[in-house]
């Protein structure tokens, strides 16, 4: 786990110094990708205000709210997030043999104007597979036994073992094998400059400015109605408020606290969205202080007022967290759900033998109860979450310090102020969160009966059987907890008025992600 979480880490610092030795602008200047006047008074424009990037590759990294303009699965969403059809017409599935059979479409070229076909389809797998890649979500196709090309719009599929939620990691974007093909894939030009089949193709990149994509007027689907979208970077919330208000951006997520500059406000549209977004503070079990006091977590959750942190920080856009599976129908509402309860907190440290200092700190074997809590830049409310939570827990006698921090060293801190949330397949973010193996699991987290539960929740497909091995997976976490769960929080988009297309009843995300899902459709008027 721990090397494949520095490999990731290495390939991010890595395309870093690419940029940066290339100068600080790259452009795709293919002769089939076309460019539009910028001054053309009839171009369509979208500004949106993004968080930055250092790198795009679907195969390589989960997070990437641009990775749906670029690309496109073997499968896609609808609003309601069910699966659909996407770079494949259609798929059937050999419950005998374990084997899917996808037909795939003829009408598809990469923005470069090569054909796409079933070569590209396992060259991305087997690249995602590649232990010496280490992707980050590796475990969601650890199940592929074998990938075999019928012809060049036909590929047949053969797991494992059944996994049920196969058909919705082919959601993940498809790469091409003529570009990359013999390339080391985590330093490839190809990261900064990417192609795909999407909507959308990169026109420009300008390092931490922003990333302007032009329509892809051969896209196999409708052609996009807005000619461009500028991602421009604007990493602090404050300044995405500032340039929500001068109209230099037409789209951007903002925190509850800054609703209220834009409710009753004709200028603006507010669009309140629910997430599958969960925040919780992750314990690094490969630290020194929670290697050797394990069952912390369980103690500390009782430390926290959930509660208060919707009401006081969230501003009641969220809910109270007690599981990763809340936003959905795996949910197990019968669990504990470690209601706020200091004295129960202090019960509990007292029984594991910690016995509290004149300073107001427990301490247990001559070490204080004591760690630091990191927060990632440029997030205020899981900052303002982790102040929060630092207070409270010194109430009960627990020293907490804040740090803010650039870059993750997931290996050696103590605890992070994390976020998670899917709200697809349920094995989507609890398997390679969760289970020892898992892509994700930056924890370092390990339980034999929870690895056992997933893998036997993604290989069923019966329903019932299904919501019970959830139901199962989330008792068993409660006696064993790799995060202190904090709250669900809503995606708040305000959008100028001219922007239509935006479904506001679909569930996002992680970071609220998901909003693009049909970008093709959306029109500026």
């Amino acid at each position: 786990m721990k090397n494949k979480v520095l490999k990731i880490v290495t390939s991010i610092l890595a395309l870093s110094l690419l940029v940066g030795c290339g100068g600080n602008k790259t452009s795709n200047n293919n002769d089939n990708i076309a460019t539009l006047e910028s001054n053309s008074k009839d171009e369509k424009v979208l500004v949106y205000g993004s968080s930055d990037y250092t790198s795009i590759n679907p195969a390589l990294f989960e997070h990437g709210e641009i990775n749906s303009l670029l690309f496109n699965g073997l499968t896609g969403r609808d609003k309601d997030n069910n699966i659909v059809p996407a770079l494949a017409e259609s798929w059937e599935y050999d419950d005998e043999s374990l084997t899917y059979t996808f037909k795939l479409r003829d009408d598809v070229k990469w923005h470069d104007g090569e054909q796409f076909t079933a070569d590209d389809v396992k060259f991305t797998y087997e690249t995602i597979n590649n232990p010496d890649v280490g992707s980050e979500i590796a475990t969601n196709y650890e199940d592929i036994e074998k990938m075999e090309i019928v012809n060049d719009y036909e590929i047949k599929i053969t797991l494992k073992d059944h996994n049920i939620a196969i058909l919705d990691y082919f959601t993940v974007g498809i790469i091409p094998k003529h570009l990359l093909e013999g390339k080391d894939i985590i330093t490839a030009d190809f990261n900064i400059s990417p192609i795909g089949t999407g909507p959308y193709k990169l026109s420009e990149w300008d390092e931490g400015q922003s990333i302007t994509l032009l329509k892809n007027e051969d896209y196999f689907k409708n052609t996009p109605k807005i000619d461009k979208i500028i991602f421009k970077i604007v990493d602090d919330s404050k300044a995405k408020v500032m340039q929500l208000k001068s109209g230099e951006l037409n789209l951007a997520q903002v925190t509850p606290k800054d609703i209220d500059i834009f409710k009753n406000n004709s200028d603006f549209v507010v669009n309140i969205m629910k997430t599958a977004d969960y925040r919780g503070i992750l314990y690094n079990f490969n630290s020194e202080f929670f290697s050797k006091h394990r069952d912390l977590p369980n103690i500390l959750s009782y430390g926290i007022d959930r509660q208060a942190i919707v009401d006081s920080i969230l501003l009641g856009y969220g809910k109270v967290a007690y599981s990763p599976l809340q936003a959905g129908e795996y949910v197990n509402e019968d669990i504990e759900k470690f209601e706020y309860s200091p004295a129960k907190a202090k019960e509990l440290l007292e029984e594991s033998g910690w016995k509290l200092g004149d300073d107001g700190i427990y301490e247990k074997d001559g070490a204080k109860l004591s760690f630091e809590l990191v927060c990632g830049e440029g997030d205020q409310v899981r900052v303002d979450m982790a102040n929060f939570c630092a207070q409270q827990l010194k109430e009960i006698g627990a020293d907490v310090k804040v740090a803010i921090k650039a870059k993750v060293d997931w290996a050696n801190q103590d605890a992070y102020l994390i976020g998670w949330g899917s709200p697809f397949d349920p094995d989507d973010h609890t398997y390679k969160v969760f289970s020892t193996n898992g892509g994700a699991n930056y924890s370092s987290y390990s339980n034999s009966k929870i690895d056992d539960i997933l893998t036997k929740a993604r290989q069923t497909d019966v329903f019932d059987e299904r919501v019970k091995y959830y139901k199962d997976f989330q008792e068993e976490m409660t006696r064993d907890m790799p995060y202190t769960f904090l709250a669900y929080i809503d995606a708040i988009y305000i959008a100028t008025p001219n922007l239509k297309g935006i479904t506001t009843d679909t569930v996002l995300g992680h970071h609220g992600v998901g909003i693009f899902w049909n970008v093709e459709e959306w029109d500026l008027e």
